[in-house]
């Protein structure tokens, strides 16, 4: 139908463009009748990364694979109905960047444990967790760099140009938030997180000099972490959705190659996470501990967080870990735990951002010179903190990091890498929490609280 109001306005003016959009929203019904039966959201996503896969692939069959699949009326027009779900779940996502980095990291700083030597617990916590995340992010930017990451795709949708190269002393005065307002509308997240920190150290202070005991402030961002956190899981729960019209529309405009490629991601960011368990190792046996030992006594909350995918679901078990069994002092434990499910993770918000930060830099076209080596891990390290620990925030992280080093106008073209989320978060996962608990070690032995003789007992705490 050549008809401005069906080709340009409805974009409906292909019967295939509407028999491909009823099919899509079949797919979208029949993952909802498997999510109200109580399917995993784990399986779901694989599901709809199936779904999605074979969709695409069907559209291509269809067009008999074209050289520029864009040109194809029913092609363009579908895909651009799946952008409402796909671009949708992508544009939640970016919505709670800002809420969830300010809300989390005001709500750490709240509820940080009371003790001996405070601050030089919180000292030795955030800069051990930010300097491993940032050793985490150089292992993911020199593997990616190696590996030529991303090189081959294109830009899933028009974003903004190069950008613009500035002096290091803009750059790093630009982290200062003179207008935090402004910041926020901006997505600034490096000054959001500097205005959070001041917020939340000002707020501790004024708690422990006893000025104030500030219990409708405390309370309140208790009960804001509470409905992020609920808000986060919740949009998180509509990957599988997404998913399907993400990969659909990824496989329909540029090819089964598109997805086929990101087997490159998934071995690097596994080597990623191999190489950090080493550099962990060598970590803590530079601090007096043993790495065997280590990894024989961690190996349950490693096992669980491999399998479950949340840092938070396992704290409970790490903190058990850490206090009985690795000797650890319980407010250390307690402390630096909780706050490596926020913030400091080294999978999530380390290796795998560093991935995604060089993947889009490639698609983009975008050269990755020393001054986006330094800005990458300057904002993946800062931007570590305030991410929520549960299955799929990494998306957030990543997010957060592309905002934050000037590539958030491409964030839609990590649709292929959200298809392969389940294969990558177990991993990621696992890395996370371990992370937590070497750094919890090496934080007591700063402290002078580690009970040495308990680590190195074998049958230490066991059941």
């Amino acid at each position: 139908m050549n008809i401005p109001f069906f080709q340009d306005y409805l974009m409906l003016s292909d019967p295939l463009s509407i028999g491909i959009i009823a099919v899509f929203v079949a797919l979208l019904f029949l993952i909802y009748g498997l999510q109200r039966k109580g399917t995993s959201f784990g399986n779901l996503v694989i599901i709809g990364t199936v779904l999605g896969a074979l969709l695409g692939i069907a559209i291509q069959i269809v067009a008999g694979f074209p050289d520029d699949p864009a040109k194809v009326v029913y092609i363009k027009e579908s895909t651009k109905w799946f952008s409402l779900v796909g671009g949708g779940f992508i544009d939640l996502i970016r919505m709670l960047v800002i809420p969830i980095v300010f809300i989390s990291i005001v709500h750490v700083i709240l509820n940080m444990e009371a003790g001996a030597n405070l601050k030089k617990l919180v000292v030795a916590m955030v800069s051990t967790n930010l300097g491993m995340v940032a050793i985490a992010a150089i292992v993911g930017l020199i593997l990616g760099n190696a590996f030529g990451l991303g090189q081959g795709f294109d830009v899933l949708e028009s974003g903004r140009k190069i950008r613009e190269i500035k002096p290091m002393v803009d750059t790093f005065r630009a982290l200062i938030p003179s207008n935090p307002i402004q910041a926020a509308a901006e997505t600034n997240v490096i000054g959001i997180v500097v205005f959070a920190i001041i917020t939340g150290s000002i707020a501790r202070l004024i708690k422990t000099t006893k000025e104030d005991s500030l219990e409708v402030f405390t309370k309140l961002f208790n009960e804001l972490h509470k409905i992020i956190s609920w808000m986060a899981d919740f949009l998180i729960g509509l990957m599988p959705y997404g998913v399907v019209a993400l990969l659909a529309s990824t496989l329909a405009t540029r090819g089964l190659q598109a997805v086929l490629d990101m087997g490159l991601f998934v071995v690097l960011l596994y080597v990623g996470i191999l190489i950090m368990f080493v550099i962990q190792a060598i970590l803590i046996a530079g601090f007096g501990y043993n790495p065997i030992t280590y990894f024989k006594k961690a190996k349950a909350p490693l096992l669980l967080a491999f399998t479950s995918r949340s840092s938070m679901g396992v704290l409970p078990l790490t903190v058990e870990t850490l206090t009985k069994r690795l000797g650890v002092n319980p407010t250390t434990a307690n402390t630096v735990a909780s706050f490596g499910t926020t913030a400091g993770m080294q999978g999530c918000a380390g290796v795998f951002p560093a991935l995604v930060v060089v993947y889009i830099s490639n698609v983009a076209g975008i050269p990755f010179d020393m001054t986006m080596y330094i800005m990458s891990v300057i904002v993946i390290a800062i931007g570590s903190v305030g991410i929520a620990g549960v299955p799929g925030t990494a998306t957030m992280a990543a997010s957060v990091s592309l905002s934050g080093t000037g590539l958030g106008a491409y964030f839609t073209s990590i649709s292929p890498i959200l298809a392969i989320d389940p294969l990558i978060d177990m991993g990621r996962t696992c890395l996370n929490v371990s992370g937590s608990m070497t750094n919890a070690l090496v934080v007591d032995k700063i402290m002078g609280t580690n009970n040495q003789t308990a680590y190195d007992n074998p049958s230490e705490g066991e059941v």
